[in-house]
């Protein structure tokens, strides 16, 4: 299941001010954080297996440190853990230059990495390895593929290949549906 949530609505609704669309301070990060949880707990009681979050800053003017800290990094922990509240995968839209340094301080102290979609399309950002960036790669040019193509696809050793898929699939940026791999962000997945 797919759910876009708009984090200046969800701002807008934990401040209740309909002309504030900064996130500064780590408790406002921590209250739209919260907002965001149980909006995919309620998806999560409304039936579905895992669920998609289109998680949209396109009307947030800034983000600072803290709040990235609160609403990013703590929300990719939570559901990159081994037992997360529920099987979710994100995708960052309306992320500007203006969100990305804070955005990319807490991704690497945090060594954690992220799906943006932008107009110049979808692409993964953070702390990756390099087999990571380019299994990734291969899976979205791809669409749908099992580890076999993959390796073929890359002309790679095949345990590199595995070991790459493992850790993109533990870390929310790659997810196996009907047994073959899928890239978070991909069109196959929406």
């Amino acid at each position: 299941m797919k759910h876009h949530i708009d984090i200046s609505s969800v701002l807008r609704k934990t401040l209740s001010c309909d002309l504030y669309s900064n996130l500064v301070t780590r408790q406002t990060g921590a209250a739209v954080r919260g907002q965001i949880e149980e909006l995919l707990a309620d998806a999560r009681d409304s039936g579905g297996d895992a669920e998609l979050a289109v998680i949209d800053f396109s009307h947030v003017s800034i983000i600072d440190f803290s709040c990235a800290d609160e609403v990013i990094a703590k929300l990719l922990l939570r559901y990159g853990a081994d037992d997360p509240p529920k099987e979710a995968y994100f995708v960052f839209r309306g992320v500007s230059d203006d969100h990305w340094d804070a955005i990319e301080s807490v991704l690497e102290r945090h060594h954690l990495a992220l799906v943006i979609e932008s107009d110049d399309g979808v692409q993964i950002a953070g702390a990756l390895t390099e087999d990571e960036r380019r299994v990734w790669g291969a899976i979205f040019r791809l669409g749908r593929a099992d580890h076999d193509q993959i390796t073929a696809d890359l002309a790679d050793d095949s345990s590199r290949v595995a070991e790459a898929l493992n850790a993109l699939c533990h870390r929310r940026l790659a997810m196996v549906i009907d047994g073959r791999y899928v890239a978070v962000g991909s069109p196959r997945v929406r």
